[in-house]
């Protein structure tokens, strides 16, 4: 199954952005994809990538008509996990410490709903380890 694949390895960044549409989109046809891009692709260019994408199992298509409607074939979870997974590495040393440490510690604002959501998500993995 791909999902044993790291998507930041396998995938260029254009195809990246495809797959994040499809997350976002749930699924949809060529030109609705084309249109959710951040950058504006012909559409032969967002064929080709989807064509790339499906050969390497990462969205399949049915037939709706003469239409394709796309979606993803791996689990959303599985890619942010895979994604997380490889920031963590290149960014911080393999550290969660780190990653978290640099969130808390960031420009960006954490309000007090995330902070307590944080605490509780600590709390559950220290009583899960034991």
């Amino acid at each position: 199954m791909p999902a044993a694949r790291p998507l930041h390895t396998v995938l260029t960044r254009r195809e990246r952005q495809i797959v994040d549409v499809l997350y976002r989109l749930g699924r949809g046809t060529a030109a609705e994809i084309q249109e959710a891009l951040p950058e504006r692709l012909s559409n032969s260019t967002v064929r080709t990538q989807l064509r790339v994408l499906e050969s390497k199992g990462y969205v399949r298509h049915q037939e709706e008509g003469l239409r394709y409607v796309y979606m993803p074939t791996v689990p959303r979870h599985s890619a942010r996990r895979s994604a997380l997974k490889h920031l963590i590495e290149t960014f911080f040393d393999g550290s969660s410490a780190k990653l978290v440490a640099a969130l808390l510690g960031g420009e960006s604002r954490v309000s007090d709903e995330e902070l307590q959501r944080i605490a509780d998500l600590v709390k559950n993995a220290r009583s899960d380890s034991r």
